[in-house]
């Protein structure tokens, strides 16, 4: 199981020098994927979570695989119905051959009613046109001289039981976003059974998690993975991994846009459990030999 890290490309303190020094600490830290999130109108419901400045997933990633060698580069996720499909199509193949082909295309159906609106996107169709958009993106990259040869993983974003359909009717695999661990296995339960009912291939499981340490343990029932002690989070890790995760992208941001303008004590956060984890895999590896 590879281990990711959500990069927040928003808030007072985010600029470019702050985002080139975030790639290269989660590069150096020896972590496999740097992800970004997706908005294209700062609108007041936006703002809300995400204030400005915001940087354009496509463009900051573009960036950043200039300044990257290795680490993987991805969206969590991109909202579908925000641009058409073949641009989509054709900005996420020319990033994926620009990097190396280290392009992960996380997609989503949205939230944010007013940034529809302002953007002039149907709310109401936003699942439909998220189908489209996969089914539209698939069909295109088949062009390969065209679009290249890579196959760029889509992982399909969401929480609800229409989320975790699409992910097995149409991604590669299921990125649910910042659950409790009893839920989220309750919720690969659900997934394989509909993978069954669709006679379809179990997707791949790609959660993002909260990263929030603590002093002393998280007990209550609400507690959401990647929340509390190292060892309580080194524990969820572990739990992940047996779930069948091929992927765990940590989220540090805990909702506070001042935080944006200390990113110092997300990185240790991120530096102490990177540490923990391969830390542990050696020591089960010795453990087996």
């Amino acid at each position: 199981m590879r281990l990711g890290v959500n990069v927040p490309n928003f808030g007072p303190g985010t600029d470019p020098g702050v985002l080139l020094r975030w790639a290269r600490l989660v590069e150096s830290l020896g972590f496999d994927l740097l992800m970004v999130s997706d908005h294209v109108v700062v609108t007041p419901d936006v703002a809300e979570q995400y204030p400005p400045p915001f940087f354009e997933p496509f463009t900051t990633l573009a960036w950043l695989a200039g300044v990257t060698e290795r680490v993987r580069l991805g969206t969590t996720v991109l909202i579908a119905p925000y641009r058409h499909p073949l641009l989509v199509a054709r900005m996420a193949a020319n990033l994926d051959r620009i990097s190396g082909g280290r392009l992960v295309l996380g997609v989503g159906v949205g939230w944010a009613r007013q940034e529809f609106a302002a953007l002039g996107a149907p709310f109401h169709r936003r699942g439909e046109l998220t189908d489209d958009l996969v089914t539209t993106l698939r069909a295109a990259w088949d062009d390969r001289d065209d679009y290249g040869e890579g196959r760029i993983p889509i992982w399909i974003g969401g929480n609800s039981d229409a989320g975790i359909r699409r992910a097995v009717r149409l991604g590669d695999a299921w990125h649910p976003l910042r659950t409790t661990l009893p839920w989220l296995e309750e919720a690969v339960g659900r997934m394989r059974a509909m993978a069954g009912e669709e006679g379809r291939p179990v997707p791949g499981l790609a959660p993002r998690i909260a990263l929030r340490l603590t002093d002393s343990p998280v007990t209550s029932p609400g507690r959401l993975a990647g929340e509390g002690t190292a060892d309580q989070v080194l524990d969820d890790l572990h739990r992940l991994r047996r779930l069948g995760a091929g992927t765990v992208v940590l989220d540090p941001f805990d909702g506070d846009p001042r935080e944006t303008c200390h990113p110092e004590i997300a990185w240790r956060r991120l530096a102490t459990v990177h540490a923990a984890w391969t830390g542990a895999l050696r020591h089960s590896r010795t453990e087996t030999t």
